[in-house]
């Protein structure tokens, strides 16, 4: 069709115009997204799965071994496995899942429950910042992989847990957070442009689990949120010196990332532990809301899948009761559901619940509503992986990231359109 010639400029300018304007985009720079929290800010996305589930855009094979999940931030995916005898980071388009650059990060863990990474990358300006399976801690260019400083868990003290370190370590302002656990210190700030020791907590020497630091502002004061097999705490950021500590014991291993809300304070645990919810008051003493000695902390037994607060309700996976909604003020439960999907991980993104059941490979989406399940698709990762340890499941997390959903089986990674 031939436009008038009056047309023609305007259509070219506005054309131009929507060919230079920003995409908004969703990127997600760490573990449990820019928050930590597991909430997506994407919009827009589909409310319902065809039967067959969302289109697959793309797979990569090449991974290796290893539970690491992703950071995705301008068009890149990164995530860590392994290749050659070592543990890896590497990049990937990731619109094509095409790889772009691999960088090595020192000696594969080895563990009967899987071999490889655990952790999560940082991205922050052109930097990425992880941590190995083996506590070391390692800068690279986002640009190529070039390495630029490394340190380890080691050096600081800390003693490898016995499922690995799997902490997903935190860049904050011009720090790098970790928790090496042991007798120098069981929280430390390494200098983000250099990888030097800034402060170590002195005062608290518990060795490290599986958890991963939260920043927080509780009452006004910038702190960072961490727990250990003993005890959750809170820790300054301008020394490390430890603000408050609440007592609470795990068993075997305490995992799931603590959530922080205002001044409420709440962590989960498997084994039979179940959850501690508490307030810091201004004086950073404790009021403990529900613990070991309320009907209520038996509600949510979360072992690894990780748990998200929505409004004021917590949602995930409770061993013994299946995937359930629990009142984050009072502890209670408002439903629960066992039959419909198998013991896994939850993410979250615009009105909705990604979860993935970590024995069968199956993802269902359903409302993030506490009046109860509403599925509203489902489909299963198909092919999955021929290299994982027998003892091992699906354990990477989903992440929903500027309109696709990334899911991973060891050397295997996929992306669905779900916009």
């Amino acid at each position: 069709m031939l436009l008038p010639k009056l047309l023609l400029p305007a259509l070219l300018t506005v054309t131009a115009a929507l060919a230079v304007t920003p995409v908004p985009s969703t990127d997600w720079p760490q573990w449990r997204g820019p928050a930590r929290d597991d909430l997506s800010k994407e919009t827009g996305l589909l409310k319902e799965w065809p039967a067959d589930g969302p289109q697959k855009l793309w797979s990569y094979t090449n991974a290796g071994m290893g539970y690491s999940g992703f950071a995705v931030v301008g068009g890149r995916l990164y995530t860590m496995g392994t290749r050659d005898g070592s543990e890896v980071l590497f990049c990937l388009d990731a619109a094509k899942g095409t790889e772009i650059w691999v960088a090595k990060l020192g000696s594969v863990l080895s563990n009967k429950w899987g071999d490889g990474p655990r952790g999560t990358p940082a991205v922050s300006g052109d930097k990425i910042y992880t941590m190995g399976g083996d506590g070391t801690v390692v800068c690279v260019s986002a640009k190529d992989g070039k390495e630029v400083w490394r340190n380890t868990m080691a050096s600081l003290g800390g003693k490898t847990p016995g499922w690995g370190y799997t902490e997903s370590v935190l860049v904050d302002g011009d720090l790098v957070l970790c928790t090496p656990g042991g007798p120098q210190g069981t929280m430390a700030a390494l200098d983000k442009a250099t990888g030097k020791l800034r402060w170590q907590t002195k005062d608290l020497t518990n060795g490290a689990h599986y958890s991963s630091i939260v920043p927080a502002v509780i009452n006004g004061q910038p702190q960072y949120v961490q727990r250990t097999m003993e005890t959750v705490f809170g820790v300054s950021p301008k020394d490390g010196k430890v603000l408050w500590q609440q007592p609470y014991p795990g068993k075997t291993a305490v995992i799931p990332t603590p959530i922080v809300k205002g001044n409420q304070v709440y962590v989960t645990a498997g084994y039979g532990v179940g959850c501690l919810s508490f307030t810091v008051e201004k004086d950073n003493s404790i009021k403990v809301l529900y613990d070991e000695t309320a009907s209520t902390n038996k509600v949510m037994k979360n072992h690894h899948g990780g748990v998200i607060l929505v409004d004021d309700h917590v949602y995930g996976y409770s061993d013994g009761l299946g995937w359930i909604c629990q009142d984050f003020k009072t502890g209670a439960l408002v439903w629960a559901e066992r039959t419909k999907l198998g013991k896994g991980a939850i993410s979250y993104a615009d009105g909705h619940f990604y979860l993935l059941d970590e024995g069968s490979g199956t993802v269902v989406l359903i409302e993030a509503s506490p009046k109860g399940w509403s599925e509203k698709g489902r489909f299963k990762i198909d092919p999955q992986t021929a290299i994982r340890s027998p003892q091992g499941r699906i354990w990477t997390h989903p992440v929903i990231s500027n309109g696709r959903l990334y899911l991973r089986d060891q050397d295997l990674i996929f992306a669905y359109a779900v916009k």
